[in-house]
């Protein structure tokens, strides 16, 4: 379908506004940008029941961590959030709003994590903070007031990745048990040459000279693309992983490799559910506070893990 309105808007004003593509950028110019726009088209904060800044152990250091505790009678479920920006931008406050809407929403806590960055620290740094972060939920789940037996991770873009490949990890090591996974346009495989990455390749927001940037700044060596960790697509099986909902965009390089994930996951026995927004870009639900398909895509989230991680009066 024609691309949505408001996100035509959206991409006019920025291409009004100038500036050089991404992969001209440093890394701070980048780093930066990515706070200003987060500032303009996130969801307005809404309060929850608690917020805290905390910090816990991580491989390479302490790992900071915002905890978003809802109303509601615990213990409660607990969603792990890792942050988009391509593995190089982004951090606890672009994703504020996102997080309390989706602690809202679902019902559960919602502990994002402020995982390193690269390229000051590469593959596989994030992910080690990202499954550390999951691993210290779990173990530390009644201190959030939560159950252990409900732990969901998530992330989009980037992040999306970081929950994908927790799953295969946790899955290798039998803990944590991982209950669901919600995959918003995620990166799953680094392929540059699929129908979605031609067919949007600019003129969409995230571009694919972005994407081969984004991946230069995360891996150490090439090679590591082809690892599952840092590709999940590639893992040779997808058996065994945790149910999930899986985003994607029309208008978005990451489209199809995201619908593949899915696919690989349904084939696998996974239950999944697999919602392509039409006429949606790169980035839409993080831009939520511009772009109506963004609110309804956070709706679709929280529904799904309130369905995913019942609450205890609900279940059996």
């Amino acid at each position: 379908m024609p691309l949505d309105p408001q996100a035509r808007k959206l991409l006019d004003e920025a291409a009004a506004a100038g500036g050089p593509p991404l992969c001209m950028q440093t890394v701070e110019e980048a780093r930066q940008g990515a706070r200003d726009k987060a500032a303009v088209t996130s969801l307005s904060p809404e309060p929850v029941a608690r917020v805290e800044d905390r910090c816990i152990p991580g491989p390479g250091g302490d790992i900071p961590v915002r905890i978003y505790t809802p109303a509601g009678p615990g213990p409660l479920p607990v969603l792990v959030y890792f942050h988009g920006g391509g593995w190089v931008m982004s951090d606890l406050d672009t994703h504020d709003g996102l997080c309390r809407a989706l602690a809202n929403r679902s019902g559960a806590v919602v502990v994002s994590v402020d995982y390193r960055l690269a390229p000051e620290a590469r593959f596989p740094a994030a992910l080690e903070d990202a499954s550390a972060a999951t691993l210290w939920v779990w173990r530390n789940a009644a201190s959030l007031g939560a159950d252990p037996s409900r732990v969901a991770v998530g992330g989009d873009s980037a992040g999306g990745n970081l929950a994908a490949a927790t799953c295969l990890w946790a899955r290798e090591r039998g803990a944590p048990p991982i209950a669901f996974q919600l995959l918003i346009y995620p990166v799953v495989d680094r392929d540059f040459d699929n129908r979605s990455y031609h067919e949007n390749a600019e003129g969409y927001h995230l571009s694919r000279e972005s994407m081969i940037w984004f991946w230069r700044q995360y891996l150490a060596e090439e090679a590591d693309g082809r690892n599952p960790l840092a590709s999940p697509l590639r893992a040779d099986s997808l058996a065994g992983l945790p149910s999930a909902l899986v985003l994607t965009a029309e208008y978005d390089p990451l489209r199809d490799e995201g619908e593949a994930y899915a696919a690989r996951l349904r084939e696998a026995g996974v239950p999944v559910t697999l919602t392509c927004y039409q006429g949606m870009i790169h980035g839409f639900v993080r831009m939520a506070g511009v772009l109506d398909q963004g609110k309804r895509a956070i709706d679709q989230a929280g529904a799904a893990l309130r369905s995913a991680l019942p609450a205890r009066r609900d279940r059996g």
